[in-house]
């Protein structure tokens, strides 16, 4: 195994894919209670070393099942509307539940007040129809700003900084629109500008918040600096990430808040999968496998990216495609010491976030197992879907 791939496995500890998963059905996704650990411990370390509040992004991760073990690291769970909001508080009681959507239902509000401790609003509107029943209600009012900062390249789709974005409030915006009343119901303020970076991209942007919004943070409690921060990738700066969130809580006397959803889960997944069937066309060699880009790794076409393989070698070039009739589900090109051959078993690493939460049963295709790789060795089954669970989403 290359040293390039080995973040992604190295929680496997030398174990045998093959041996290890020798008596379990594919498709089926493993999450890895150890590099879990390991994530919540580096996680831990920022909170402990600087006070902040560090929070899951139930986007990225939404795996219940495993929350008990996350709570013992984490501050409580972020959400991105009324669903994850209960789930964060019903799953990972005792702990905070922040919630940020880019606008939100009245018919819904009433429920979200029961499960909110936090709530961040969007625009000045949206803070003006329902921030004064959040206020009595209790909660911790925040609104999203727009520093107009883009530190990221490649992912246009996730940059919330883009001209024309609907995400967050800029300055001239808040000039504008924000009113002594708006203002002085609000505790705090959120932004969320970065996607799988490091610490040098939060320093930019905090340059950033800081010289449009830097006259008004002194008069708040906190500072959500959201998530895309990698703090758990091997070669993340972390230093540097604990000079600025001491540098803003001291500046400003704001407590500040985390909020990854990939670094909680980073490398602690797998996707197992067996070869069906290899074609040829044109000169390339495609293996068909028993999962699908599409329906089980949709971010493999979304990001798009190309999740690192275990048996991944130096030699001849083959494309990897799920069996579903889109033309474009496509894994990638990988290289083989050997062809891969059909019941060949073959397992992609870092699939624990963005997988399971946003997968689907386009084609009919089964949903996959869920495994929980347990500290000792053994695999635990956490859920098996089924013929139902394709047939009840749609009807009754």
């Amino acid at each position: 195994m290359k040293g390039s791939r080995q973040p992604a496995f190295a929680a496997l500890g030398g174990r045998s894919p093959e041996k290890l998963l020798e008596h379990i059905p594919t498709p089926c996704y493993i999450l890895d209670e150890t590099q879990l650990r390991r994530n919540g411990e580096i996680l831990a370390g920022i909170r402990n070393d600087t006070g902040c509040g560090i929070l899951l992004a139930q986007k990225a991760f939404s795996h219940y099942d495993l929350y008990p073990l996350l709570s013992e690291y984490l501050d409580g769970t972020e959400a991105s509307g009324l669903y994850e909001a209960r789930l964060g508080a019903e799953e990972m009681p005792e702990k905070e539940v922040h919630v940020f959507s880019a606008a939100y239902r009245a018919d819904e509000f009433p429920a979200l007040l029961r499960y909110a401790d936090h709530i961040v609003f969007n625009s000045p509107h949206q803070l003006a129809r329902f921030g004064k029943a959040a206020k009595t209600a209790g909660k911790s009012i925040g609104l999203r700003i727009n520093p107009e900062c883009s530190t990221q390249s490649g992912h246009a789709i996730y940059d919330p900084c883009a001209t024309g974005s609907r995400l967050g409030v800029t300055r001239a915006v808040w000039d504008s629109e924000m009113t002594d009343e708006l203002i002085s119901l609000l505790d705090g303020l959120h932004f969320h500008t970065l996607c799988e970076q490091d610490a040098d991209a939060l320093e930019i942007t905090l340059s950033a918040v800081e010289d449009r919004f830097g006259d008004i943070l002194p008069d708040m409690k906190w500072l959500n600096m959201g998530g895309g921060h990698h703090i758990t990738r091997p070669d993340y700066d972390i230093p540097r990430l604990l000079r600025c969130i001491r540098q803003i809580q001291k500046q400003f006397g704001t407590k500040v808040y985390l909020e990854p959803g990939e670094a909680c889960a980073l490398n602690a997944g797998y996707l197992a999968t067996r070869v069906l069937d290899t074609v040829q066309n044109g000169g390339i060699h495609t293996a068909i496998l028993d999962t699908s880009a599409a329906c089980h790794m949709p971010d493999v076409l979304e990001m798009p990216y190309r999740p690192p393989l275990y048996q991944e070698g130096e030699g001849a070039l083959w494309r990897l495609g799920g069996m579903t009739c889109l033309a474009g589900d496509v894994i990638g090109d990988y290289r083989f010491d050997r062809p891969p051959e059909t019941g060949d078993l073959l397992l992609f690493g870092d699939m624990a976030i963005y997988t399971a939460c946003k997968n689907n049963t386009f084609n009919g295709m089964p949903l996959p197992s869920i495994y929980l790789l347990q500290k000792d060795g053994r695999l635990r089954l956490l859920k098996q879907f089924g013929y139902r669970d394709f047939r009840n989403r749609l009807g009754s």
